[in-house]
């Protein structure tokens, strides 16, 4: 028997491999197949199952065309209601893969559908749980994003407690903690960089599993959970109704443009220009109303909580060698109308003499300088709220690059402001943003706060302004 964890770290997703005997199951899957497709090939092995633990809202999974490719039987569990063809199956109902079976637990709480799959081995030993978003790391799985439900979220939580009390902590100590997502991920809040543990460790340090009480549970799970990014429910939705074939939208997106077709195609569909290279590569030269979201950082992530609409038509600005990288990435979060690339990058769109624009920038002493001089100088702090309270520069607004498409009214298009985040990838996201509505007197503290305290210069507080933009 093979078990698998393959783990994604730009969406802290996991998805598992299992086999026994030339037959796997994939549970979770991302919408890419060709890695579990070679790792099958790699076994001569046949997937035979590919198991859901829920509709995912953070990303749009691979089940639809990995059974297309392999013929292989996608499998949730009860209550679960998908608009295409798949296996719903009882609580308790057993699979066999190989020599080895996977049981369905149908754990509710996460979601209403939420399944726990308990792999039992070859001598019938309780041996793993793929846990989904039902139990983490450290964690246990928000409780409220289920799609269309009147619960509450408390409801949920409630849910969630008798599910983790029946069916998952009564198992053995000794069996392995497989979870859908590490730290990083939005469907928890306390998740451990650890991506698997013994249930018995769970038990003993698992904040959640050590709660007294119903009642103190869905205190502690509820408390703190900030509103879930806004694609969450549109991913959803995309899981449980079915979407695009993936080999399509690869081909849509990496459609390779001239800078006139790339004008042209901008112009005609009202295309978001979504320009992917490193904030100080961006800085220096764009072209103008581009929205800089860096490849290289939580790229998808922050495409999904500042893009509102799946739909919208994106053009890529990418280093030619990360196009395929950047329509991918775009896909597993559901954005699937990537309509082509700049052939050449941003050097053909200059040498083509066509317009440019950039960001003016200022180092940390600079701008320690001008603090001092100035004190009540505009400055906007777009780290997320909860790192602003824990520390920021005396006097500053704190506006948060998650909201910031709820708060641009708030901000004086006549006024020049300095920006920044902890190290400048998120305010390079915040400027373009706001550069791209009209707001031209926007300066980027280069480094972000990481490098304004090095200059041991600046007044530091943990005190929550009340300018907070929330």
């Amino acid at each position: 028997m093979t078990i698998e964890q393959m783990y994604t770290g730009c969406l802290a997703e996991a998805a598992y491999y299992i086999e026994s005997a030339g037959e796997a199951a994939i549970i979770d899957p991302l919408r890419e197949t060709k890695p579990y497709l070679d790792r099958a090939r790699a076994d001569g092995a046949v997937i035979k199952y590919i198991f859901e633990t829920h509709f995912h809202a953070d990303f749009v999974s691979g089940h639809l065309d990995l059974a297309a490719k392999t013929g292989a039987t996608i499998v949730f569990g009860p209550t679960a209601q998908p608009g295409y063809k798949a296996c719903v199956a009882r609580d308790g109902e057993e699979f066999r893969v190989g020599k080895v079976k996977i049981r369905v637990l149908h754990t509710p709480g996460h979601t209403l559908e939420s399944s726990t799959f308990l792999l039992l081995d070859e001598a019938g030993k309780e041996t793993a749980i793929f846990t989904g978003d039902t139990l983490f790391i450290g964690d246990v799985g928000r409780p409220d994003l289920a799609v269309k439900t009147d619960l509450t979220r408390d409801d949920l939580a409630g849910y969630l407690y008798d599910s983790l009390h029946t069916k998952i902590m009564t198992l053995p100590d000794d069996v392995i903690v497989y979870p859908g997502h590490g730290a990083g991920s939005a469907c928890g809040k306390n998740m451990s960089k650890e991506t698997t543990d013994t249930l018995g460790n769970q038990k003993r340090f698992n904040y959640a599993l050590r709660a007294q009480s119903k009642e103190a549970f869905v205190k502690e799970v509820t408390n703190g959970l900030v509103p879930p990014p806004q694609y969450f429910p549109k991913n959803a939705v995309m899981n449980k109704m079915g979407y695009n074939s993936l080999d399509a939208v690869m081909q849509q997106g990496t459609l390779a443009l001239s800078p006139a077709a790339f004008e042209v195609a901008a112009n005609a569909t009202n295309a978001l220009i979504l320009d992917v290279r490193d904030a100080s590569v961006f800085a220096k030269g764009f072209i103008p109303n581009a929205i800089n979201i860096g490849l290289e950082g939580q790229f998808a992530g922050w495409v999904g909580t500042l893009i509102p609409d799946l739909k919208q038509p994106i053009l890529l600005v990418v280093p030619e060698d990360k196009t395929e990288e950047a329509v991918l990435r775009l896909a597993r979060v559901g954005y699937d109308n990537c309509i082509g690339y700049l052939n050449g990058g941003f050097e053909a769109w200059q040498a083509d003499g066509r317009e440019v624009d950039a960001i003016r920038s200022i180092s940390a002493e600079a701008f320690a300088n001008l603090f001092e001089q100035t004190p009540d100088l505009p400055v906007l702090d777009v780290r997320r709220k909860s790192e602003y309270d824990s520390e920021h520069i005396v006097g500053v607004e704190n506006l948060p690059l998650d909201f910031i498409n709820e708060n641009v009214a708030r901000i004086d298009k006549h006024k020049t402001y300095y920006v920044h985040c902890a190290g400048g990838y998120r305010s390079m996201i915040a400027i373009s943003i706001l550069n791209a509505r009209g707001f031209t007197d926007l300066i980027d503290v280069a480094g972000g706060l990481m490098a304004l305290k090095h200059t041991n210069r600046l007044p530091l507080t943990n005190y929550v302004c009340p300018k907070t933009l929330l």
